[in-house]
């Protein structure tokens, strides 16, 4: 039969009309953000270099101007930061605790100066400052608590923008392709924003369409990051933090293709589709193009509007546990893909009444950064957690390195990056002694540590100051030598952190490393299960049960992650029945 004559326009409308899914999989080489390593010039040079390389690019005198007060921003705020660090630490007076106050009065200075140019910049530079708020693990205090305003205070494209978009991606407007969309968008982010509309058939869904500035302005973003990074590192060569700009030259352009960011989310839920998470919502993926990405709408609220949750009987530490679950089982799970941005602004909470217990359900978008963390790793970094709950310092040591590479010198350093917390604590320590609290690890018998003891405001001072003291170099020159795989771990690790403190629960951290501890211990138990059938040879066709040196091994094995499982049971079982009587 033959073909019915139509045009490419016609025929490309009827492909996205009729087969949503033909493009999913699709794979496209991202645009290329092209980074090159370049001399650090002088901050008026360099302006002009980069406006005279715009211009060649590009005869719109607008568009020149606007890339050179760009640049210009960036150059001049630069400078001055540079030279008030300069003349803060060369005018050290001899009281440490002066001094001391100095440096953090310098740091915020210097900060607020940076706040102004990412919120005048955008673009790629929000993405910058909320990946910056999120580094507690790295940078002072005054920095990360500057840049939080940036999780919600992201640019909104104009609805003629997002139509000309439409109009040169797909070929026509959006009219052509959904009954009604809503002009203004239900929420923006750094990348992009998302719209409500509803399909021709009827279906209501979610467009979340890429800022259209960022095709314009993210290779000169990119090189602008580049060049402060390595600036940093020329003025201030013991703190080398360019590997921040390498890894956004990575990461961004994934975040930038929305066909990579479909398939990631629909990898998620095929996967969360095996697991015994029903609280879990990963929005369907209807279609999606470089810059555009349909799919079905579901809407929440902030995992941190406290409101919300207590207005409809929603239980925090449930939520808290949900999550813990959730980022578990992706940091831990066999082939789980995992999501490195969840913050705040990606994770929503709905009331569902239609379910008793939980009663709610926890949303998970923008699925635009995924890694899939190879299974020995997983494994060592399961071990390495297992250590850290038990308080082991000799197993802390052995996978840290194994882990992550990390030398003995540095381990005190990377246990606190991992966990957030002061060393003494980590190691079962009071912080206000010397003396060991520790009788046993939370994740076999119990005891004190990070899992017994809150983080407190005051602890987050001090690792602050510690990082002013002279600690921050060490730190940063550790991380420089670390895969950016666990780089990403960090980071994920220090958001859902963030997200359990700001639930405000009531429990304390016992339960979600309670938790932890089940993941673990299973993907341990996993491990040796596979090890024992491996056989001696590895030829696969070893049995658990014989010869008997197996079966005591599995024993074992099942033995050790029990203990952990029995112990969240009835963990569990105390707070419902604390519940039941009114207790909780």
């Amino acid at each position: 039969m033959a073909t019915p004559w139509t045009c490419r326009r016609c025929a490309n409308l009827f492909s996205y009309s009729f087969h949503p899914f033909r493009r999913r999989f699709q794979t496209l080489t991202p645009r290329p953000l092209l980074l090159k390593n370049r001399a650090l010039l002088v901050p008026a040079a360099i302006g002009t270099a980069l406006g005279a390389g715009t211009y060649a690019l590009s005869d719109d005198l607008s568009y020149v101007s606007a890339a050179t007060v760009r640049t210009n921003r960036v150059v001049s705020t630069l400078g001055i930061c540079v030279n008030d660090y300069r003349k803060t630490t060369k005018n050290r007076p001899a009281d440490d605790e002066e001094y001391g106050q100095l440096l953090k009065a310098c740091h915020q200075r210097c900060a607020d100066r940076t706040l102004k140019v990412l919120e005048k910049n955008g673009s790629v530079f929000i993405k910058l400052g909320q990946h910056l708020s999120s580094m507690g693990y790295l940078l002072p205090l005054e920095w990360t608590t500057t840049f939080v305003p940036l999780q919600d205070k992201c640019p909104v494209s104009s609805y003629e923008s997002i139509e000309q978009m439409f109009i040169d991606d797909t070929g026509h407007p959006i009219s052509s392709l959904f009954s009604s969309f809503e002009r203004t968008p239900i929420g923006a982010a750094s990348l992009a924003q998302v719209h409500k509309a509803t399909l021709l058939n009827g279906q209501d869904v979610a467009v979340k369409v890429q800022h259209p500035s960022l095709q314009v302005w993210a290779s000169l973003d990119l090189r602008l990051t580049s060049f402060t990074f390595n600036a940093l590192k020329y003025f201030f060569p013991d703190y080398d933090l360019s590997w921040l700009s390498q890894e956004m030259s990575l990461s961004l352009p994934q975040e930038l293709d929305f066909q990579t960011e479909g398939q990631n989310a629909l990898r998620a839920r095929e996967y969360f589709s095996h697991v015994d998470e029903p609280a879990l919502i990963i929005p369907d993926v209807i279609w999606a193009l470089p810059r555009i990405l349909v799919m079905d709408f579901v809407s929440g609220h902030r995992p941190d509007d406290l409101e919300y949750l207590d207005a409809h009987g929603i239980d925090r530490d449930e939520v808290s546990a949900t999550l813990s679950r959730i980022f578990n089982e992706m940091i831990f799970g066999t082939n789980a893909p995992l999501h490195c941005d969840p913050h705040g602004g990606n994770i929503a909470v709905r009331h569902n009444p239609n379910r008793r217990s939980p009663n709610f359900d926890v949303v998970l978008f923008d699925h635009g950064l995924y890694r899939y963390p190879e299974t020995k790793l997983r494994r060592a970094y399961a071990r390495l957690w297992l250590a850290v709950l038990d308080a082991d310092e000799t197993r802390m040591r052995k996978y840290a390195k194994e882990v992550a590479g990390v030398e003995d010198a540095d381990f005190p350093l990377f246990a606190s990056a991992i966990t957030g917390r002061d060393f003494r604590v980590v190691m079962g320590q009071d912080r206000d002694s010397d003396e060991s609290v520790i009788s046993g690890g939370i994740g076999i018998s119990g005891g004190k540590g990070v899992a017994a003891q809150p983080r407190s405001g005051a602890e987050k001072e001090e690792i602050s100051a510690a990082l002013g003291e002279g600690m921050l170099q060490q730190l940063v020159e550790m991380l420089g030598k670390v895969p950016r795989i666990i780089l990403l771990i960090l980071k994920t690790n220090d958001l859902t952190r963030s997200l359990d403190e700001n639930l405000q629960t009531r429990l304390g951290p016992v339960r979600t490393f309670l938790i932890l501890a089940r993941y673990c211990s299973r993907t341990v138990f996993l491990e040796e299960v596979e090890g024992i059938r491996g056989g001696e040879d590895g030829d696969k066709r070893g049995r658990l049960w014989w010869p008997p040196k197996h079966l005591a091994r599995f024993v074992g094995a099942w033995w050790t992650y029990m203990r952990v499982v029995i112990r969240l049971e009835v963990y569990e079982y105390l707070l419902s029945a604390k519940r039941a009587v009114g207790l909780l």
